[in-house]
């Protein structure tokens, strides 16, 4: 089975106030240098590395014990972890020293400054860059269920922002980002990106922020698009549904189907339906582009992948918790309830370090 694994941006806040603390260097240096825990744009927040598996029983082991250790730092440099897509409360954030965060705080200004967003990357192993590109056409037009699946950011400097998922908002204003076309080959893949590169508005090749990317250092498809799941058994569910959709799009390569040939602009409406509404109304369909019930969308991807995912022993599992996002919501839907409840944006802050550390 192709191996996968996810990275996952986390925020540093204070147990007591909810406050953002940009103590990132602290918690990396109480950690130390085993690549689990890295910098990332901000000093408020740090990633985590779950290693590849092959496995979503020890994925999951994996990325609970990868929490555990963040948090764990993070206690000793007088913080805690919580997987929020965006911070909920005002701030304006400190960008980590580092000669390539400077570059990209002069390049993008203002948008650099303010983006302290969280996101899920998720990693699948591909055979060849052919099959990598083949697999990028093929998986484009299912990537908003998986923004929609994994909304976990309504809030924004002090307000709730109207969308599920406020990051994917946030994210567009990068160049570089948001879906493709068809690129139909590795060489065009890598055509396009040497072409973005020599307009000189990207800092370097990381900056092509495209909803799914070839992965520039390990033999992978990146898929960008979720948000950081408040509930780390959501983020078991989107590995599994990742990986299998990335096999499911190897397999129709590898039989001669074609990819749909959804337009683009279609394919950027979806993506802002899913960023605005989650699983809360409608989702456009991944090949009519037409609405319906997100609960059918979400059902129809699962269907696409329902044979891959019996082969992988992962259908079970995957039925169940689509079920439970489907009943009980999003991080987006839990975030709102607490402030309903509570009136305070802070408590959403503690209660995301408590559901984090739940498992």
């Amino acid at each position: 089975m192709r191996t996968f694994g996810v990275e996952e941006e986390l925020l540093l806040v204070d147990s007591a106030t909810g406050a953002p603390l940009p103590v990132a260097r602290e918690v990396l240096e109480q950690h130390g240098t085993d690549g689990i825990l890295t910098k990332e744009f901000q000093l408020e927040q740090i990633e985590i590395v779950a290693r590849p598996h092959s496995s979503i029983a020890e994925f999951a082991e994996d990325i609970r014990a990868c929490r555990a250790r963040a948090d764990a730092a993070a206690r000793a440099a007088g913080a805690r972890v919580a997987a929020l897509g965006t911070f909920p409360m005002r701030t304006l954030p400190h960008p980590t020293p580092h000669p390539r965060y400077e570059a990209m705080v002069e390049q993008f200004g203002i948008t650099s400054r303010e983006q302290l967003t969280c996101g899920c990357h998720i990693h699948v192993s591909v055979e060849s860059p052919d099959e990598g590109a083949a697999v990028l056409d093929r998986i484009r037009i299912w990537l908003p269920v998986i923004t929609a699946l994994s909304a976990n950011s309504p809030f924004w400097q002090g307000e709730d922002s109207g969308y599920a998922s406020f990051r994917s908002q946030v994210w567009q204003r990068l160049p570089g980002t948001g879906p493709n076309g068809i690129f139909g080959s590795a060489e065009a893949y890598r055509r396009l990106v040497q072409e973005l590169l020599a307009t000189g508005v990207p800092v370097d090749e990381g900056m092509l922020y495209f909803d799914a990317r070839l992965s520039r250092n390990h033999p992978t498809a990146e898929i960008r698009v979720p948000d950081v799941c408040l509930d780390v058994d959501d983020t078991v569910l989107l590995a599994a549904l990742v990986r299998a959709l990335v096999e499911t799009a190897a397999r129709h390569w590898r039989d001669g189907r074609p990819p749909e040939e959804v337009p683009l602009p279609v394919l950027r409406h979806a993506g802002w339906q899913a960023s605005r509404w989650g699983i809360e109304a409608s989702l456009l369909d991944p090949v009519e582009g037409c609405p319906r019930e997100a609960t059918e969308v979400v059902m129809a991807l699962l269907e696409h992948l329902r044979p891959v995912l019996a082969e992988s022993g992962d259908e079970a599992v995957v039925e169940s918790r689509i079920g439970n996002v489907l009943r009980n919501g999003t991080g987006a839907r839990h975030q709102r309830r607490v402030l309903e409840n509570t009136g305070r944006m802070a408590d959403v802050v503690l209660d995301g370090i408590a559901v984090t550390m739940a498992h």
